[in-house]
C-alpha cells in the first residue's frame, strides 16, 4: 500500500500573465499538505488539469515536485491516457523520476470492454515496476471499470489500489469484499470519504485537501482510532466546504478558493474558465473569509 489515509489531489499553479507553471507557488502548496500531515500527494490529476499540460510540461513538474519532496512524503504522479502505449511510455518515464506511485485514469472517449480494460491495465502493469493505482471516474471517461474487473487487476501484484469516484456505495463494498486483501480502496470523491472508511476503505484521494489538509486527513485518522463520533463531527462540519468546492467544473472551485486565501495558484487554462461571482460568494461563506 502506497499510503493510507488522505492523499491530496494538487492543483497546478499557473502564472498570471503566460500561465506557465509556477513553481515558486507549487513549492508552497507541496509544503503546505506536508505540514498539514497528509500521507501522500498526486500530482497531474483531474485536479492538476493534466489534459491541458503538455508532456514536456508534465514530465518538468513530475521532476521538480520529485526533487522537492525529497521522500518526505510519497509522490503519486498520474500517467494515464486513453492510448495504452502512451501511458506505458508516460509510467516508465515517471519510473524514472522516482515517482513512488502512479494514477492511471480508464481509457477516455474511445473507452473499451471490461476485457479491454483488463488488458490495458495489466499490459501497462507488466511494463513498470512501480505501483499502480486504478482511476475509475465513469462521469468523466465515459465508462465504469466494473468491480469484477476491479477484483482481477486486483491480483496483479503491481496493481495496488484504486481511486473510486464512480459514486457508487454498492460497488465500492463489492470491491472491498471481494478484491485482494493487500488492495486498498480510497474514496475519489470528499464527500464519501466516511461512508467509504466505514465499509472498510483505507481514505481518500482529496480536492479538500488543498484547501484543509490537515482536516482531512483527521477524518481518517479519528476513524481508524475507533473514535467515531469526533470522525462523523468533522465530516459533517466539512460537508458545506466539500460541497461548494464542487459547485462548478472541478478544479475551477478549488483553484478560486486557493486564490481567495492569498495562495496564488491562477487561473484554469482554457476550456475551463473562471468561476462566477455567485460562487465566489459561496466560496467565501464556507470559508469564513
Amino acid at each position: 500500500m502506497i499510503f493510507k489515509g488522505s492523499c491530496t489531489a494538487l492543483v497546478t499553479p499557473f502564472s498570471s500573465r503566460k500561465q506557465k507553471i509556477n513553481k515558486k507557488v507549487l513549492k508552497k502548496l507541496i509544503d503546505m499538505q506536508i505540514d498539514g500531515g497528509s500521507k501522500a500527494i498526486l500530482i497531474l490529476g483531474t485536479t492538476g488539469e493534466s489534459s491541458t499540460i503538455s508532456k514536456d510540461e508534465q514530465f518538468e513538474m513530475a521532476d521538480f515536485c520529485v526533487k522537492y519532496v525529497n521522500h518526505r512524503l510519497p509522490v503519486i504522479i498520474g500517467s494515464g491516457s486513453n492510448n495504452t502505449k502512451e501511458a506505458i511510455e508516460k509510467s516508465l518515464a515517471f519510473e524514472k523520476i522516482g515517482a513512488d506511485g502512479l494514477l492511471i485514469v480508464s481509457p477516455y472517449y474511445n473507452k473499451t470492454s471490461q476485457n479491454g480494460l483488463t488488458v490495458h491495465y495489466e499490459k501497462i502493469a507488466d511494463n513498470v515496476k512501480t505501483p499502480i493505482i486504478l482511476y475509475n471516474i465513469p462521469s468523466r471517461t465515459g465508462v465504469n471499470i466494473l468491480p469484477e474487473t476491479v477484483i482481477r487487476l486486483s491480483k496483479h501484484k503491481n496493481i495496488v489500489g484504486i481511486k473510486e469516484a464512480s459514486g457508487n456505495l454498492m460497488q465500492v463494498a463489492e470491491i472491498l469484499k471481494n478484491a485482494d486483501k493487500d488492495f486498498a480502496v480510497y474514496s475519489g470523491d470528499d464527500a464519501l470519504t466516511l461512508p467509504i472508511l466505514s465499509l472498510g476503505g483505507h481514505g481518500v484521494i482529496s480536492v479538500a485537501g488543498n484547501i484543509v489538509p490537515h482536516f482531512t486527513q483527521q477524518i481518517c485518522e479519528l476513524f481508524e482510532n475507533g473514535e467515531i463520533k469526533k470522525a462523523q463531527e468533522l465530516y459533517y462540519n466539512l460537508l458545506p466546504l466539500m460541497r461548494a468546492l464542487f459547485c462548478d467544473i472541478n478544479p475551477i472551485p478549488v483553484k478560486a478558493a486557493l486564490n481567495l486565501l492569498g495562495i496564488k495558484v491562477g487561473e484554469c487554462r482554457l476550456p475551463l474558465t473562471s468561476t462566477s461571482v455567485k460562487n465566489k460568494h459561496l466560496l467565501k461563506k464556507v470559508m469564513k473569509i
